[in-house]
């Protein structure tokens, strides 16, 4: 049987749920947040688009799956601090190469089990998401606000990196892209230009621009949003998927809100505006579109079934559209992979003209 530490997790208001320590014993400060996945935690552990996140999950057992081989994908783990009810020291999966603790050790990211994640994830919900702090016996930290840092910058990529020697050539503005989206545009007949958040990339010779997720404020991309504003003056198709929807958004004059209590699932609902059409769908967002600030040249592509807010936009006439959720899912649903199709069939009509 394991020792276990005493650790504690205190919300801003003051809130303090004592539990048990495993990962790293150090404290972590972040925005706590929760996610209704069943499956894929190191799938949400390794998003970037979880940087800066205190991450509850509210499946009631985790670890039992323990730690994948290092991949691509899977290499670092990019939430502060990660809340459990149970967690299992024992584990069991073919492609494990060890524990959940050990894993989480070695990124020194502490982690909290022992503690009622449903009156957490309850508290939350009435109160919305708020800032946390992970504290073990003896050790203390700050708060740490995420919304007036610019995470993008701390997961994006350093330099340009290209990728693949196909014939459609795709930028790919990187604002915390999981690796698997490079995989799924790979393996159309493309080249992915992988670009920093900030960069020029209007001096790149591309045929299509897609537009990666990524964690936090997105109107902390200035730079990003004054060049995609750019690059809406020609008929160049574009694809913003997550955070690019959002990007998207601000740059053709709309504006964003944060949720309540964000989309943090494998199986958020949405309807395609105009049919009679749902699809379930990964999400991992705290900011969203205002539909009612979207121009008239554009129309929401996609509603949010639970709560109507908005997930997706679309030009009427010009081959731009963006999706709030992750159409490569991983982990997660499959069901608007097809939207990958369209953004590359946009791209093979747009380079026969």
């Amino acid at each position: 049987m394991e020792k276990r530490v005493k650790i504690n997790l205190t919300l801003e208001d003051g809130t303090v749920y004592s539990g048990f320590s495993f990962g790293a014993q150090v404290p972590a400060a972040g925005e706590v947040v929760f996610s209704t996945a069943m499956t894929g935690y190191p799938e949400s552990l390794t998003d970037p688009s979880c940087k800066g996140q205190i991450l509850c999950l509210t499946f009631p057992i985790v670890g039992n799956c323990g730690a994948p081989a290092d991949n691509d994908e899977l290499s670092s783990i990019h939430v502060s601090g990660l809340i459990v009810s149970d967690y299992s020291f024992e584990f069991s999966h073919w492609n494990a190469s060890g524990s959940l603790d050990s894993w989480l050790k070695q990124n020194n990211v502490p982690g909290i089990y022992g503690i009622d994640t449903r009156a957490l994830t309850k508290r939350i919900r009435e109160k919305g998401d708020m800032l946390g702090k992970i504290e073990p016996d003896g050790c203390s930290i700050e708060f740490f606000d995420t919304d007036k840092v610019n995470l993008v910058a701390e997961v994006s990529i350093a330099s340009k990196k290209v990728y693949g020697t196909g014939k459609y050539r795709i930028v790919l503005v990187d604002c915390g892209v999981k690796h698997n989206m490079i995989k799924r545009l790979l393996g159309y007949d493309t080249t992915v230009i992988r670009v920093p958040w900030d960069y020029d990339f209007l001096k790149e010779d591309y045929d299509g621009l897609f537009l990666s997720n990524g964690p936090g404020n997105p109107k902390m991309c200035a730079a990003t949003i004054e060049n995609i504003k750019c690059a809406l003056s020609d008929a160049r198709p574009v694809f913003g998927a997550c955070f690019g929807n959002q990007l998207l958004a601000l740059a053709s004059g709309a504006d964003i809100f944060k949720l309540k209590h964000g989309h943090r699932s494998h199986n958020q609902p949405v309807l395609q505006v105009g049919t009679e059409k749902a699809y379930i769908t990964s999400q991992n967002h705290s900011f969203t579109v205002d539909n009612e600030t979207i121009g008239k040249e554009w129309e929401p592509y996609f509603i949010n079934i639970n709560d109507k807010t908005n997930e997706g936009i679309k030009h009427k006439s010009l081959p731009f559209f963006s999706t709030q959720f992750l159409p490569e899912a991983s982990g997660g649903p499959t069901d608007t992979d097809f939207l990958l199709e369209i953004f590359i069939d946009n791209i093979r009509k747009s380079v026969k003209h």
